[in-house]
């Protein structure tokens, strides 16, 4: 972020005096916000992309490419809203240091909020995506090595995907010349979408874990607001039904005193009467 700089006056000489940096917000929250649409629309469309592959026991390489772009895309936009995210957030923080308290700095928190949760679900759907892509990827090379005879658990498999060893498991098959040609071949396609899709899994790991405890965070913070507006309007709602009986009782209790007052003037008038006459007998 710029630093701003403004001039003062110090013992009749000019001096530069550093400010907090310039800040527009709504710019910021405006080109997260397209940014995170973006994400969005990028992810569903890898959906598709997935959908195309799977159906397909070779896809073409175009279709293929065109998923490692998305994928490219992603992880650059997704970069891209996490250090305007930052930037926000060491504004937010700037001002908290310098023990502002302001309307703007409240407002600025909550769309940092907002926008961050926002953030996470998108990255969170892509996450799962990825996670159902692979395990399709996995059932499929389950099916055709079941086609080749040699049958694996799922534990097995998930073993040989871990360690690499599914293709020494392969150059093994391609050494009996009866087994179909076409399955060792999707088998390999899979496995090699597996290995491209868990390197990008990696690649934005850290940032997703990051984005997700600042959002775990404000969570809590965002409760405790909503926690004392609740228990605010309670008191609130309290106070005038409080208030409104207070009213009530005060009103009753000045009717009480005006008849109080009536009572006595009238008995006072009844007294005197009463002993003007044994006087004037």
């Amino acid at each position: 972020l710029p630093i701003c700089t403004h001039m003062l006056s110090v013992g009749g000489s000019l001096v530069y005096v550093a400010s907090a940096p310039s800040f527009s917000l709504p710019v910021q929250v405006e080109e997260i916000r397209v940014c995170i649409d973006k994400l969005s629309e990028d992810v569903e469309q890898v959906k598709k992309q997935h959908s195309a592959i799977l159906a397909a026991p070779n896809p073409d390489e175009k279709t293929k490419q065109e998923l490692e772009d998305l994928t490219a895309d992603i992880k650059k936009t997704a970069n891209k809203v996490r250090s305007k995210l930052k930037a926000i957030e060491q504004s937010i923080e700037q001002e908290e240091g310098l023990n502002r308290s302001s309307a703007d700095l409240r407002i600025r928190k909550t769309q940092h909020s907002t926008l961050s949760r926002k953030f996470v679900e998108v990255m969170t759907e892509y996450n799962t995506t990825q996670s159902k892509y692979r395990d399709r990827c996995k059932d499929r090379i389950q099916r055709q090595l079941e086609i080749t005879g040699r049958t694996t658990t799922n534990e097995e498999l998930e073993d040989m995907l871990e360690s690499g060893k599914l293709a020494i498991f392969t150059d093994d098959i391609k050494m009996d010349s009866q087994i179909d040609k076409q399955a060792l071949n999707e088998i390999e396609t899979r496995h090699t979408e597996i290995i491209k899709l868990e390197n990008s899994i990696r690649e934005l790991h850290d940032m997703f874990v990051d984005m997700a405890m600042l959002v775990e965070s404000q969570g809590e913070m965002i409760d405790r607001i909503e926690y004392n507006v609740e228990h605010s309007v309670d008191f609130v709602e309290r106070a005038v039904s409080d208030t409104k009986k207070a009213v009530k009782y005060q009103s009753q209790a000045r009717k009480k005193k005006l008849m109080i007052i009536v009572c006595c003037t009238i008995l006072g008038v009844v007294l005197a009467s009463t002993i003007g006459g044994y006087l004037g007998f």
